[in-house]
Formats: C-alpha cells, sequence, structure tokens
C-alpha cells in the first residue's frame, strides 16, 4: 500500500465520521512522517469515496514521554503555522492567475470592439 493510499483511506474514513480531512488532520493519523507537500497534493486531488477505508489509521500519534506539553505544542503551531504559509502562498498563485486571464480576456473583448 503507498503512502497515497494511506492518505486517501485516512481521508476518506474522517469524511465518513463527518469531519472534513485537512492537513492537520491526516498528518496527526498517518502511522509514518509524510511530506507535507504529498498530503497536501493528494487532499487536493481526494474525492471521498466512502468505501476505501481498508488499512486502520492510528487514532492519535502517541507523544513521546521526552516531550513537554510545551514542545508539543510549539510544534503543532509550526505546523499549522507552515500549512496555512503553503496554503496562502497558492491562493495568491491561484489569483494572480486569475487576475492575469481577466486581464487576457478583457484585453480580447475590446479588440473584437
Amino acid at each position: 500500500m503507498t503512502i497515497i493510499d494511506e492518505i486517501l483511506i485516512c481521508a476518506n474514513k474522517l469524511a465518513n465520521e463527518g469531519k472534513k480531512p485537512s492537513v492537520a488532520l491526516i498528518k496527526a493519523k498517518l502511522n509514518k512522517n509524510v511530506p507535507l507537500p504529498t498530503i497536501i497534493s493528494t487532499l487536493k486531488t481526494w474525492q471521498h469515496e466512502p468505501d476505501f477505508i481498508a488499512i486502520e489509521c492510528e487514532d492519535e500519534k502517541p507523544i513521546e514521554l521526552a516531550e513537554s506539553p510545551t514542545q508539543v505544542n510549539d510544534d503543532m503551531k509550526k505546523l499549522i503555522q507552515q500549512t496555512l504559509n503553503q496554503e496562502l502562498a497558492e491562493m495568491k498563485k491561484e489569483l494572480s492567475d486569475m487576475k492575469a486571464l481577466i486581464k487576457e480576456l478583457t484585453k480580447q473583448l475590446k479588440q473584437q470592439d
């Protein structure tokens, strides 16, 4: 089973529970560390398939005893901030692309008149 399959299965399980799959929820349920871009790109193409839930996902990642709650909290904040920054950068790029397309289409319409 590939890591993409595992991500898709976790996303389907979350959706079956009535939760919206997010990068943070998926990352928390995966059995091993996966690069965020892999999770993000997989979730972008994911479509809910209620019956595709073949493997078990962990409910939560175990917290190492050596880690303090503050360290875990700081790590989660960093992970969330990184994810938000990536999503924001992608949205800005899409917005820029859409603006350029609107300009081009407006230019073409003016030429037709």
